[in-house]
């Protein structure tokens, strides 16, 4: 029987392996989808809207009945407790009557069993006021969960930028010292030759020696820019996978009053503190009316037994009561409280307003000038490249200097560093005015690639 070498056998199991020899990939979709769910932010922002949420029960439990338990296990001779306790126990008996067991009367055990209720029936709707506080303490919970989630994305989509182009600096200078490498090479040749002077060797020298410094500091930087990536996605990825380039492109191109109207309709911070601002105003109205009368009701039933397992007596007692501060000085200076917090969420949220609108101008102008930058960059990029092109050719027919040829590679080399930067720029910049007006979701920074 023939056999397949070990060769073809190992190469034709890596290919039955699922993605083997295959480099992974890690689209800007992806990296977003992991840190949404695993970024420390969004669970802490999800920590608040479940303490939030929490806060309506709490509210909520303002309204319901209040019921306790209480075993209590006692003794002693004091003559008012033994008293009482064997009336409880329904144990009196015409001895106890006698002087000298009324004024030193024996020890005696009690194990009481209670329960008792209150229900607070009216107090000038306070509660249902702080009910409605609650709830809308808890939207406003829910609406910041998303605009941290915009957040993260935001983070994202900058760091994934910095990774595409750190690795385009690491290309650019590979390339550079590879060009650097010949270059010098080709002047130790003319220098031997006599066609060249030993200067030029040391300027080509000097220009390897820079551009491998630079590729040094490329590598530095691709770095920390994995490490910010890793950081907005929640943890490290390893391996490290490959990530999906983002061409450079035009987005649609809309006016600032636009952007602003909405930013002010759908920014979820702001939504949130309009929450926060309303919620204060219902606890303002909360406060006056802890001034009201306030109707309750109440009850208890309770069992008292000389022994654990033994017979005794019960009772029970129920009642209403009507109850009114005379003296509120704690409810006044609760209302001041309540009344400050209320100014303060005010005006955070006009602050809030004013921001956004500052923002939305800010990033609108900043797509606006990253456009304009990558079209001319684009355009710089083609002349330095004809240039260059130009210049190696002089200087191959001895028309041109050393020097010439390394400053035309220098600003070769600058163009498309200046070019690479403002492609990733105009996204990021058009991602972080989505984020302005906020429209920065999964699916719309999914555009973005």
């Amino acid at each position: 029987m023939n056999r397949l070498p070990w060769r073809s056998r190992a190469l034709f199991l890596l290919l039955l392996l699922p993605g083997a020899g295959i480099a992974q990939t890690l689209t800007l979709r992806q990296a977003i989808g992991r840190a949404v769910g695993h970024n420390p932010q969004t669970a802490a922002a999800q920590a608040d809207a479940s303490a939030a949420a929490a806060g309506i029960s709490a509210a909520r439990a303002a309204l319901l009945p209040h019921i306790n338990f209480v075993e209590d296990i006692s003794r002693g001779n004091d003559p008012v407790y033994v008293f009482g306790t064997k009336l409880r126990q329904q144990q009196f008996t015409q001895a106890d009557f006698s002087l000298n067991a009324l004024n030193r009367p024996a020890p005696i055990g009690n194990f009481a069993t209670r329960f008792g209720g209150q229900w607070k029936l009216l107090d000038g709707w306070a509660s249902e006021d702080r009910l409605h506080a609650a709830h809308l303490a808890a939207q406003g919970a829910e609406t910041m969960t998303g605009a941290v989630r915009q957040g993260i994305v935001l983070q994202v989509v900058e760091a994934y930028q910095a990774v595409l182009y750190a690795q385009r600096q690491i290309d650019l200078a590979q390339h550079e010292v590879q060009t650097a490498d010949a270059l010098q090479h080709d002047a130790q040749t003319r220098v031997k030759a006599g066609l060249a002077v030993d200067s030029d060797l040391l300027a080509a020298q000097v220009n390897l020696s820079e551009r491998q410094q630079e590729q040094i500091a490329a590598q530095g930087d691709l770095e920390t820019a994995w490490a910010e990536l890793e950081a907005a996605m929640g943890g490290s990825v390893t391996p490290r996978p490959e990530l999906l380039p983002i061409d450079a492109k035009t987005f649609p191109d809309g006016s600032l009053d636009e952007d602003i109207s909405a930013a002010l309709k759908t920014r979820p911070d702001l939504d949130a503190m309009r929450r926060a601002a309303s919620a204060q105003q219902v606890a303002v109205r909360a406060a006056k009316e802890d001034f009201l009368p306030q109707l309750g009701a109440y009850g208890n039933w309770e069992t008292d037994r000389p022994t654990v397992a033994g017979t005794g007596g019960d009772n029970w007692v129920a009642g209403a009561q009507l109850s009114l501060d005379i003296l509120p000085l704690a409810g006044r200076a609760r209302l001041r409280q309540e009344q400050a917090a209320r100014q303060k969420a005010e005006a955070q949220e006009q602050l809030a307003e004013l921001q956004i609108r500052l923002a939305v101008e800010r990033a609108y102008t900043s797509h606006q000038t990253a456009e304009r930058m990558v079209t001319t960059a684009r355009a710089t990029l083609e002349q330095s490249t004809e240039s260059l092109r130009i210049l190696r050719n002089r200087y191959n027919a001895g028309l041109a200097t050393m020097t010439d040829l390394l400053r035309a590679e220098d600003a070769q080399r600058q163009s498309q560093s200046d070019y690479w930067r403002a492609a990733y720029g105009n996204t990021v910049s058009w991602a972080a005015l989505l984020y302005a007006t906020g429209r920065l979701t999964p699916d719309t920074a999914e555009t973005l690639q």
